[in-house]
């Protein structure tokens, strides 16, 4: 299992901790920003390929910001997969 740490750029949250499992995301978490929504963003994904995760993810803003938390998810996640 891989376990990865990220830090975000543009968003609320200073990390986010990843576990990747068989090209499957089995854990997601954030410290802080919304917590509630990220706790929801972490059980939509749990289980979900990461490739998935990115296709889903990627580009969504939020507000005027250039990023949001669920692209900076996908980012990890591509930052990830480019490392392999």
């Amino acid at each position: 299992m891989a376990r990865i740490e990220y830090v975000p750029r543009g968003i609320c949250p200073r990390l986010m901790r990843l576990e990747v499992e068989d090209n499957k995301l089995v854990s997601f978490q954030a410290l802080g920003g919304c917590n509630g929504n990220l706790q929801g963003l972490g059980r939509l994904t749990q289980g979900m390929d990461i490739d998935e995760v990115i296709r889903r993810l990627e580009g969504i803003r939020c507000g005027a910001k250039t990023t949001s938390c669920p692209d900076q998810l996908a980012q990890a996640l591509k930052e990830y997969k480019a490392q392999q």
